[in-house]
């Protein structure tokens, strides 16, 4: 960046670096390399601390990403509509390819948290699916589903895990009038990071929704966990 007046020596290190990231990236596609740490640090006059600071904000923002030794230009993030429908029709409509594997799912009994959201006693037998959500291939999400089992046990017999429980539950005849959801900021626990293929100090996007039916009877209690660097939310606001 230079003007009148404006002297690059004088700009903060870390501005100067940003700045010559930035014109970099604009430069580049999705998939070229970036000069080494080394590199930037010579070019811009700075130590490759200051660089790699630099280097933590793009990969946090998801701008560029590892590949191997070396770091290349990432695709934008995507962006998922904060709306009833599932994350396949939201994935779809950005032009990814949404897939999920299949975590586990066993039968538990509802603790008190979870028991509330279902409307149902604590105790009662509940559905719980962990899946990662894919998006054309790479780990971006693990969620969380909790489901009466009274309600929902004939899924067992004839869904795939592996494919929009949205859509199964649909074509069993049920309809979502609404739902709450809260997002939050959060870290990864070990476990977690694990699973989706990053560092625990990567910043998580953490969502918590209820969704019931047009009677008012809850239909499921869903923690979603995302990476930061890799999706973002967008909401549709009316007065």
């Amino acid at each position: 960046m230079s003007g009148a007046g404006t002297d690059p020596a004088r700009m903060p290190k870390s501005y100067r670096v940003r700045t010559e990231l930035e014109s970099l990236l604009g430069e580049l596609s999705e998939g070229d390399p970036l000069p080494s740490e080394r590199d930037l640090a010579l070019r811009c006059g700075v130590a490759r601390e200051t660089v790699r600071q630099a280097m933590r904000e793009l990969l946090v923002e998801g701008r560029i990403r590892r590949q191997g030794r070396g770091t290349v230009v990432s695709r934008p993030k995507m962006v998922q509509p904060m709306t009833l429908r599932s994350y396949t029709e939201g994935a779809l409509k950005f032009g990814r390819v949404p897939g999920r594997l299949l975590v586990r799912w066993p039968d538990e009994s509802a603790d008190p948290d979870t028991a509330r959201d279902l409307g149902v006693q604590p105790g009662t037998p509940v559905m719980h699916l962990e899946r990662i959500l894919l998006a054309d291939g790479e780990r971006i999400g693990l969620e969380s589903t909790f489901m009466p089992l009274p309600r929902f046990a004939a899924l067992r017999a004839t869904y795939n895990p592996e494919t929009s429980l949205y859509a199964a539950t649909r074509a069993m005849g049920v309809v979502y009038a609404n739902a709450t959801e809260r997002v939050e900021t959060v870290l990864a626990s070990p476990r977690e990071a694990a699973l989706l293929e990053c560092t625990t100090a990567l910043p998580m996007l953490l969502l918590h929704r209820r969704s019931v039916g047009p009677d008012g009877v809850p239909i499921e209690r869903v923690r979603s966990l995302y990476r930061g660097d890799r999706i973002a939310f967008q909401a549709t606001l009316h007065d």
